[in-house]
């Protein structure tokens, strides 16, 4: 390994400032905010914005179940006959025999 070409790893501490869940983890991004961790000593702290505590996937909050139906289903929704066009189209081909 070269050396004076990697960055510096370090011990940092994970800030989610939606629910104030911490983490202390190693990270090469600095930061000049410093907190107290459990041990006594003090890291820099890097905010994020959503962490396992606050995302919707694994805290299973606002997931929506969508029934959408089966691939079937939902072309027929889409591309099948309404029933009045249903309805409509007999009538035509009656039309269309007696002329």
């Amino acid at each position: 390994m070269k050396t004076d070409i990697h960055p510096d790893y370090h011990p940092v501490i994970f800030l989610d400032s939606s629910c104030d869940f911490k983490i202390l983890s190693s990270s090469t991004m600095n930061s000049e905010e410093t907190m107290e961790w459990e041990d006594g000593n003090s890291y820099p702290v890097i905010r994020v914005e959503v962490s396992s505590a606050s995302h919707p996937f694994y805290t299973g909050k606002r997931q929506q179940v969508l029934d959408r139906g089966g691939r079937i289903e939902q072309f027929q929704r889409r591309y099948g006959k309404s029933e009045s066009a249903a309805e409509a189209v007999p009538e035509e081909a009656e039309v269309v025999e007696q002329a």
